[in-house]
């Protein structure tokens, strides 16, 4: 399955979560940047409120494609080991690329949040959505960092996905939807027609809509 943007794999993966539309204990979280575009409509079609999880993938000096671990928002830090013994990291380096995607995500906790409070998610259904998993780091720290609000549900919703990825969230939380699980896999991107870098001012745009459409959501309810 080739997914024409992420506008279209959104509505999709929207239609696969109806079991969760209309309930008020519910919440979506995208993971910023390309998770916004698909959670958008995923909020829009089940009627929740959408709001962003920040995390920030640790690349590898000179492969920073690849994953040597990710950071999330309240200071978690998760680690690949594998990579990390694979090109033999050491903690020096590590710290070195964590404290720089740190400053990445606080200025983007800055610029998407505007000072609003964090939502309350201890016994709320959570939705945690990305554009798809390839090694599933990031995913992993957003998940275990999740965890720690004590959500009653913690689901997470992709378009696409390694197997491997799949399995490793999988045994993490309540449930997995996903849309395919291709392989080989490669990467995210090869999955898309259309996968351009998701902007700042687009999430900015697409959070402020979910918000005007929520509240007014409420008055009509």
């Amino acid at each position: 399955m080739v997914f024409k943007d992420r506008t279209t794999a959104g509505r999709l993966l929207a239609a696969q979560l109806t079991a969760y539309a209309t309930r008020k204990d519910v919440i979506v979280l995208a993971l910023p940047r390309g998770g916004v575009p698909v959670a958008f409509e995923v909020a829009r079609r089940i009627n929740a409120p959408l709001d962003v999880f920040l995390v920030r993938k640790l690349g590898v000096p000179g492969h920073e494609e690849l994953a040597m671990g990710a950071i999330a928002s309240g200071g978690l830090r998760v680690l690949n080991d594998g990579v990390v013994q694979m090109f033999d990291l050491s903690q020096d380096v590590i710290d070195r690329v964590a404290a720089k995607e740190q400053r990445e995500l606080e200025r983007r906790e800055r610029l998407y949040r505007d000072d609003r409070p964090f939502p309350i998610l201890r016994k709320q259904t959570v939705i945690l959505v990305d554009d798809g998993l390839a090694t599933g780091t990031t995913m992993r720290a957003a998940v275990m960092a999740l965890l720690q609000q004590q959500p009653a549900r913690l689901v997470v919703a992709v378009p696409v996905s390694s197997l491997a990825a799949y399995q490793e969230i999988q045994a993490l939380v309540d449930e997995v939807v996903c849309l395919d699980t291709p392989e080989p896999f490669y990467s995210v991107g090869l999955w898309y027609q259309d996968f351009p870098q998701t902007s700042d001012a687009e999430v900015r745009d697409l959070l402020k809509r979910a918000s005007d459409n929520n509240q007014q959501s409420m008055v009509s309810g």
